[in-house]
């Protein structure tokens, strides 16, 4: 239990935006929650409630530097997550999100979007298809929001999801989970 205490307090830290480059280029936070689901071979399927809280930093500026021009959003997304596993037994799951994502807006109130990204995860459960307890995942997802207000909008997505350990040790045989997340995003100036 510390062992995860001080795992989930390292990623908090990292994932803040104390550097002023961040700050400034800060673009959106937002809070998603849901519902993932995978099937295990050994034991009752892999249930979660996923707690998810997105930084969104501004790359659009970066990206016109090197030449590339967009028409719609594009971010950079840290994303700390804490998720509670409800089945095969109760656990968690912890870790760190890097997110590539591309919005286009077709309207004042609805803008639909991709993403997909990859990071480090510690899960507490100990199943049969991974030998660690330190793995990453492998995800992407396409989703909307809808603004009720100038900046604050709903969001909903579908993510496919892959847990692996990377061949770090076996066995690796992965979990592929599917996700429906609902959200709530405030976006900056």
């Amino acid at each position: 239990m510390r062992r995860s205490l001080v795992l989930i307090s390292l990623f908090v830290i990292i994932s803040l935006p104390f550097n002023r480059v961040f700050a400034k280029s800060l673009s959106s936070v937002e809070f998603l929650s849901g519902w993932l689901s995978a099937d295990l071979r050994e034991k009752d399927d892999y249930r979660v409630v996923p707690l998810m809280l997105s930084f969104g930093f501004d790359l659009k500026p970066l990206a016109e530097k090197i030449g590339i021009k967009t028409k719609g959003i594009l971010e950079f997304q840290l994303e700390p997550f804490l998720n509670v596993v409800t089945s095969p037994d109760n656990n968690v799951e912890a870790g760190l999100g890097f997110l590539l994502k591309y919005a286009f807006p077709l309207s004042r109130k609805f803008m639909p979007y991709i993403k997909f990204g990859a990071g480090p995860v510690y899960i507490s459960q100990h199943i049969r298809e991974q030998s660690t307890q330190f793995n990453f995942v492998d995800t992407a997802g396409v989703g909307f929001s809808w603004f009720f207000r100038e900046n604050l909008a709903f969001s909903f997505e579908y993510r496919y999801r892959h847990l692996s350990n990377a061949s770090i040790k076996h066995p690796n045989k992965g979990i592929d989970a599917n996700s429906f997340l609902l959200g709530m995003s405030f976006f900056f100036d």
